[in-house]
């Protein structure tokens, strides 16, 4: 790999220490946590303390107030680690910044500190049962009542499901008039009506809290309001550049990861008296892949700069989601044909990171909405 100029020493030493807590506080545990469906949630209070959790909230609601390089790298080193389980990467990458956007001084004061120390754990009900990609076709309703609003509904595949405190769920307040009608709320565990459903057994991802949220006659105070009535599927759209930056990233350092562990799997792999990586093929496929990574990264951190520049907007963002997740899903494939059967053994990293990055070409919309994005900048 080309190095890299995106990162300064400071973040470097920010690195140094995030994989450093990795490597001690949750890769010992990880194969744990995909027996159990989630991590320990004492996973969080640490990371709290360490400073590593939402870094860019203003330091006058406990946070440190930096740029989204440091949520860029507790996201690569997570995904370069394997570590699939932790949430982190939505709480302080898409949903806590809806708070610090949208919030007003009350919710800011309210939630963010304890967001930061991990004591509130964040999660985002978009995705309903027949509404995913399609936000336009949300059915959950926040209908006004007196001062309150009462929310209706129920949402699926909620990462953070189970360990979530605070819950930022997308709603119809004018269910007849379509986008314009949508709205965010702000919804605490253990509200009246509010339930979390089953944890989902996924194919991939499995030490990370996917579950099920219902809400039947939840009556909320009109404060709950985050931002501003019938603005939120607006919030969405302009907060779905970075969210697909941080998939975008997770895509490729976890795919750098395991092309480097397939490397020395072949080197060290012996058939027909010799190491696998003396096979021309072999050779062939691993500079393919290096070089296609080599060229997504230098895009990626790219990205990285233009979004610091507030400048990163919604087709380049489509165009990082699309390349990434697409090449991702192409080395996870290929480094696992490389490894021959044992490839196939959840036992070895590159089976996990196989299972795991399947769900990557669909969530945070799909790559088929990616190049409908796409496509419509190019051809007005």
């Amino acid at each position: 790999m080309i190095p890299r100029t995106v990162y300064e020493s400071e973040h470097e030493m920010f690195r140094e220490s995030v994989r450093k807590f990795l490597e001690t506080e949750a890769a010992p545990y990880h194969e744990q946590w995909e027996k159990d469906g989630e991590v320990d949630r004492a996973l969080w209070n640490k990371a709290g303390e360490q400073g590593f959790l939402a870094p860019t909230v203003p330091e006058e609601y406990g946070g440190v107030g930096v740029d989204f390089r440091y949520n860029a790298i507790v996201d690569e080193e997570c995904a370069r680690s394997g570590l699939t389980g932790i949430g982190w990467g939505l709480h302080s990458d898409i949903a806590v910044p809806y708070i610090v956007r949208y919030g007003t001084e009350e919710q800011k004061q309210k939630y963010l500190p304890k967001c930061v120390t991990g004591e509130i754990v964040t999660a985002i009900a978009m995705t309903e049962p027949a509404a995913g990609s399609d936000l336009q076709g949300i059915k959950t309703t926040a209908i006004k009542d007196g001062d309150d609003y009462v929310i209706n509904g129920s949402k699926t595949f909620i990462t953070n499901g189970q360990h979530a405190d605070l819950v930022v769920v997308v709603a119809k307040t004018d269910p007849s008039a379509g986008a314009k009608g949508t709205s965010l709320f702000l919804v605490e565990a253990g509200t009246p009506g509010f339930e979390k459903g089953k944890n989902l057994n996924k194919i991939g991802l499995k030490a990370q809290d996917t579950s099920e949220l219902f809400f039947q006659d939840v009556r909320v105070p009109k404060d709950a309001l985050l931002g501003e009535e019938g603005m939120g599927f607006v919030y969405l759209m302009q907060d779905l550049p970075q969210e697909r930056l941080n998939i975008a990233i997770l895509a490729i350092h976890s795919a750098q990861s395991i092309l480097e562990q397939t490397i020395t799997y072949v080197t060290e792999r012996k058939a027909f008296g010799k190491s696998i990586a003396t096979f021309q093929n072999t050779q062939f496929k691993l500079a393919e892949l290096e070089t296609e990574l080599t060229s997504a990264t230098v895009f990626i951190d790219r990205c990285l700069e233009l979004h610091i520049e507030e400048k990163l907007d919604a087709v380049t963002a489509a165009k990082a989601k699309l390349l990434s997740t697409d090449l991702q899903g192409k080395v996870m494939d290929e480094c696992l044909q490389l490894h021959g059967g044992y490839g196939f053994m959840w036992e070895y990293p590159v089976a996990r990171a196989w299972a795991d990055a399947r769900v990557q070409r669909i969530y945070g919309g799909t790559n088929e909405i990616m190049k409908l994005i796409i496509g419509r900048e190019l051809v007005k």
